[in-house]
C-alpha cells in the first residue's frame, strides 16, 4: 500500500480540522498555532477525541471537541516535561554523579572504572571497552577547562578519574555503569534512598526513558511506559499503599 496523503499548507490543515468538527472561535488563531506546533505533533493530543466511521474510514471529532481543549493538553504536557527534567537532573546528580562515583572510586580507585573486574561478571567486556571509547571521544570533543588542566599536568594517564569522566557522560552511559556494578555497591547506593536495588533499578530505567522523551520533546501525556515499574513492598514501606493502593504495569 502506497502513502498517498498530500502535504497541506497551514491554512489547509486548519480548514481540515474545522471540517471534521473541531470547534474553533477564531480560525486564524488555530492556523497560527499550527505554525508553532506542527499538525502531526499536535495530533497526539486529539487522537482519543476522534470518531472513525467503520465503513467509510472517515474521521471526525467527537461532539464538543474544541481547539482550546487540544491546546490545553499540549501546554500541560510541555510544562510536565519541564518539571520532570528538573527533577531528573537532581536524581541523576545525586545517584550517578555523586553516590555512585564516591563509592566506586573510594573502593577501586579513581581509574577503577576502566577495569572489567570491578564490575558484575555478567557485564560484557566489549561493552565496557565501547563505553570507554565513547568517553575518550567525548573528552576529545570537550572544551572543558578541567580536562585541559588535568591533561597538561598528568600526561602519563590514559583515563580521566571517574569523578571527571562522569561529568562528560550521558544519563544513558551512567546508567550502563550503574546497572553493571557489583551487587554490594548497588545495595549500598539503593539503601541510602531506603530502597531495594531492584526497585531503584526499575525507577532509573524508567527515568532514562522519560528523560529521552523529554529531550526530544515527545509526548508524555496519556502515554504508557514501556518498562515495568516496581514499588517497595508494603511491609518495607507502607507509604506507597496509603491512602490508596498504587498499581504499576509495564
Amino acid at each position: 500500500m502506497k502513502y498517498t496523503k498530500p502535504a497541506l499548507s497551514f491554512h489547509a490543515q486548519a480548514t481540515l480540522l474545522i471540517s471534521r468538527g473541531m470547534m474553533v472561535e477564531n480560525p486564524m488563531e488555530l492556523e497560527n498555532y499550527l505554525q508553532q506546533v506542527n499538525y502531526y505533533r499536535l495530533s497526539g493530543y486529539w487522537f482519543n477525541l476522534k470518531i472513525i466511521d467503520p465503513f467509510t474510514g472517515a474521521e471526525n471529532f467527537k461532539p464538543g471537541t474544541t481547539f482550546q481543549m487540544i491546546r490545553d493538553r499540549y501546554e500541560f504536557d510541555r510544562r510536565l516535561r519541564l518539571l520532570l527534567m528538573d527533577a531528573i537532573e537532581r536524581i541523576e546528580i545525586a545517584v550517578f554523579r555523586t553516590r555512585m562515583v564516591e563509592i566506586h572510586s573510594t573502593q577501586y580507585g579513581p581509574f577503577g572504572y576502566a577495569d572489567h573486574k570491578n564490575f558484575n561478571p555478567k557485564f560484557p567486556r566489549d561493552c565496557l571497552i565501547k563505553l570507554l571509547d565513547e568517553i575518550e571521544e567525548d573528552e576529545k570533543r570537550s572544551s572543558e577547562e578541567f580536562i585541559t588542566r588535568y591533561r597538561s599536568k598528568y600526561t602519563s594517564e590514559s583515563y580521566l578519574p571517574l569523578w571527571m569522566a562522569a561529568e562528560l557522560m550521558s544519563f544513558g552511559q551512567l546508567l550502563t555503569l550503574y546497572r553493571n556494578l557489583h551487587l554490594k555497591i548497588k545495595q549500598h547506593i539503593s539503601h541510602q534512598f531506603n530502597l531495594y536495588p531492584m526497585v531503584l533499578d526499575s525507577w532509573l530505567l524508567t527515568l532514562n526513558y522519560i528523560r529521552n522523551s523529554c529531550a526530544h520533546h515527545a509526548r508524555l501525556w496519556n502515554r504508557p511506559l514501556p518498562l515495568p515499574l516496581l514499588l517497595p513492598d508494603k511491609k518495607h514501606d507502607s507509604r506507597w499503599y496509603a491512602p490508596v493502593q498504587i498499581y504499576c504495569s509495564g
